[in-house]
């Protein structure tokens, strides 16, 4: 999904309504100034179909094969008035193909997380929302997450596998690295488990924020160092990197040299595909112990030659 919006802090609650047309041959640019210059409060790109679109280059957008436009407009503004304007400048299949619709003002952030619930990973890791009760199983170790803007509830499978792994991992009394922390849940997850000390590491500050706070509310916050990527990382006996194929490959040297003899290490983010490149690059530092896999996507697990 890509995502452009227009500033609207400070506005008062209101309503809106949205229009919906398949981008066909159109420039996504030209599309967008185009809703923009009608008074788009925002504009969304999204799949029509259900075609992954993965790691892009750095400032690279990929669109799909079937890709539809979603633009938010305030209802005041006329609906009829927007779409004959689209239809002028981008061409008639606009009115022809487009679907509007109320659409109420909510938390759009946050809409998504209403159906989520509290889950298990491995015999007694439980990760559950702020608000919900505790599991029943007097022996379950419970992660309460919050986590805002940031990637990692538990539902994705790669956050799902390396929970599922971390909760077999001796890391009580450990250290433990979890570099590209998102949400900070792997890393919560690894102290709730008796980890001496985490470091989380990412380089999107909105990560950075989320983490810190999720760490305060489990409790463990003065056990966790967070920080950029540019920062020094001292050495762990468990590192866990939950990002993409490509970052993986790239990051081997400072992964491996961080990684203490005998140590764990936890590779997730990549299609199954890709596991075969990423353990190359690993493979002169570690015995591989297994690929954890799921749908199309898998955990690289495997332990620091000595």
């Amino acid at each position: 999904m890509r995502n452009t919006e227009t500033g609207s802090q400070g506005v008062a609650s209101m309503n809106f309504y949205e229009i919906e047309f398949p981008l066909a041959t159109l420039s996504s640019e030209a599309v967008e100034a185009a809703l923009l210059e009608v008074g788009a409060s925002s504009i969304t790109f999204v799949d029509g179909g259900d075609e992954p679109v993965l790691e892009p280059k750095p400032g690279e957008v990929r669109l799909w094969s079937d890709t539809r436009v979603r633009a938010l407009f305030q209802e005041s503004s006329d609906a009829a008035l927007n779409l004959d304007r689209l239809a002028t400048s981008l061409g008639p299949h606009v009115t022809k193909t487009a679907r509007v619709r109320a659409v109420e003002d909510q938390v759009w952030e946050r809409a998504w997380l209403l159906g989520w619930k509290s889950m298990r990973f491995g015999r007694r890791l439980w990760v559950c929302p702020r608000a919900a009760e505790a599991p029943e199983d007097t022996q379950a170790i419970v992660v309460r997450l919050d986590p805002g803007l940031a990637f990692g509830t538990g539902t994705h499978p790669t956050t799902a596998l390396c929970l599922q792994i971390l909760d077999s991992l001796p890391v009580a009394g450990e250290n433990v690295i979890d570099y590209g922390c998102g949400s900070g849940i792997l890393g919560i997850a690894a102290l709730k488990l008796g980890a001496a000390h985490v470091t989380a590491v990412d380089l999107d500050h909105q990560a950075l924020l989320a983490t810190r706070d999720n760490a305060m509310r489990n409790g463990v916050s003065p056990q966790m160092t967070v920080q950029g990527i540019e920062d020094d990382l001292q050495s762990a006996y468990c590192v866990m990197a939950n990002i993409l194929a490509g970052p993986l490959i790239e990051l081997a040297p400072k992964l491996t040299a961080v990684c203490e003899p005998e140590g764990h290490l936890l590779l997730s983010g990549l299609l199954k595909t890709q596991a075969y490149a990423v353990k190359a690059a690993y493979a002169s530092g570690f015995d591989m112990v297994q690929v954890v896999e799921r749908d199309e996507w898998c955990c690289i697990y495997a332990r620091r030659v000595t």
